[in-house]
């Protein structure tokens, strides 16, 4: 299968795109600046890279219309008042474009959320997939809490505190219950989600 990857060069993207290879599929991955992809070697003759903005609708001409099924691994983690506008646009833009394209299925990893309480953060996730689910494409959502594995920010910035701060006073608010989950249970739910 033709696979459309974004996010190729975060966390998440880094660590599905050989798994995907291994899988037998062609795998397009999209970065905004491909000196910043470092794939192992071992994968490359398996990959095609992209130079793609999903905030700058010109770029997304260089995406293929035969391609079978794409994964949704763009997250803003700014701080800017502007990131929920920032994700709807390349949310939209991503949309729109792979509606002209022949993909059959879209798989996005979101964060858990409920319809009461939501952070901004959280918030703009699901706007995300309420976006994403106006495509002509299946759209698979999976949420995943705290993705716990040694590199990502979560997993690194709880690994600070311990090693900093042994014994911490926190505010009562931060008494919150999460559902964390290890990034090889993620990849291989994200794997194994592919057309089903």
């Amino acid at each position: 299968m033709r696979i459309l990857l974004t996010g190729a060069t975060g966390y998440i993207g880094k660590r599905i795109l050989p798994v995907l290879v291994k899988n037998g599929h062609h795998v397009i991955c999209c970065v905004r600046d491909p000196k910043r992809f470092n794939p192992p070697e071992s994968i490359k003759s398996f990959i095609e890279v992209i130079q793609i903005d999903f905030l700058k609708e010109e770029t997304l001409k260089n995406i293929p219309k035969d391609i079978d099924a794409a994964y949704y691994l763009i997250h803003s983690m700014s701080n800017s008042k502007e990131y929920e506008k920032l994700e709807e646009i390349t949310a939209t833009n991503f949309k729109n474009h792979l509606n002209t394209t022949s993909v059959k299925q879209v798989i996005y990893l979101s964060g858990i959320v409920n319809e009461d309480n939501l952070s901004k953060h959280l918030q703009s996730r699901k706007n995300v997939e309420n976006i994403l689910n106006e495509g002509r494409f299946s759209l698979t959502t999976l949420r995943a809490g705290i993705i716990v594995g040694s590199g990502s920010a979560s997993f690194e910035i709880i690994r600070d505190l311990v090693e900093k701060l042994p014994i911490m006073i926190t505010p009562k608010w931060l008494n919150t219950k999460c559902q964390p989950i290890g990034i090889k249970d993620v990849i291989k739910f994200l794997e194994e989600s592919l057309l089903n």
